[in-house]
């Protein structure tokens, strides 16, 4: 007798789009927290960094805070952008 997990994956099969979608995710995720292992950093500044556009670096961040993977730490000098930092 099979486990019920093993019986739903038999069942229901994922499609190569959601598959994708996850492998997206998790590549940009990774470039995403390797840019804040040494210091904390702003949208902007990840943005230049990975040379990617303010609102992808900001739908990450907010999914990878939503998740735990990062914390907000302080504001910048202008009072315009938080910084975040890898969760401790």
């Amino acid at each position: 007798m099979g486990k019920t997990i093993d019986i739903i994956k038999q069942k229901r099969k994922v499609s190569e789009s959601v598959k994708q979608n996850i492998k997206d995710f998790n590549a940009m995720k990774k470039k995403i927290l390797a840019t804040m292992e040494i210091e904390h950093k702003s949208i902007p500044q990840i943005a230049e960094e990975l040379q990617l556009p303010l609102d992808v670096v900001t739908y990450h961040l907010m999914t990878l805070q939503k998740f735990g993977f990062i914390e907000v730490s302080e504001l910048d000098d202008m009072d315009e952008y938080y910084f975040y930092n890898l969760k401790k």
